[in-house]
Formats: structure tokens, C-alpha cells, sequence
């Protein structure tokens, strides 16, 4: 999923985004949504989101399958 529809993300969903000072690079970041900030059900840029880790935001580029953990 690419990140431009907003129904595809879910608070605790693990997602890379493009925080706003890395848009000419184009680095991602990878985290774990805390808010979703779009209001709008899509957007051509990404849904713009805050991470659980140090509150970046920024805009969902890709949006990462869950991590099933292995049984012991």
C-alpha cells in the first residue's frame, strides 16, 4: 500500500514516511502511527501522520505488512 488513502492506515500500523525536511532526499523513516494528522480520504502526497517514536511527522510513503511474531 502507497499510503495515499487514508482507510489503508491504522493507528499502531508500521509505516514509512518522508519527514518534511527529508522531501528533496527522499529518506524514509520508519515507525509506528500515533495520529493520523490528514483529515481528507486521500491525498497525492501520502496521509500525513505522527510516529510513536520521538513524534516525527510526516507523510506515508509505504505502509508495511503487520509483524507476526514466531512461535517459540
Amino acid at each position: 500500500m502507497d499510503g495515499k488513502n487514508r482507510s489503508d492506515i491504522r493507528i499502531g500500523a508500521c509505516v514509512d514516511i518522508v519527514l518534511k525536511a527529508d522531501q528533496r532526499s527522499g529518506k524514509r523513516t520508519r515507525g509506528h502511527v500515533k495520529r493520523i494528522l490528514t483529515n481528507s480520504a486521500t491525498h497525492p502526497h501520502g496521509i500525513k501522520v505522527m510516529l510513536c517514536e520521538g513524534d516525527q511527522v510526516g507523510r506515508v510513503q509505504a505502509v508495511l505488512p503487520d509483524e507476526k511474531e514466531e512461535p517459540s
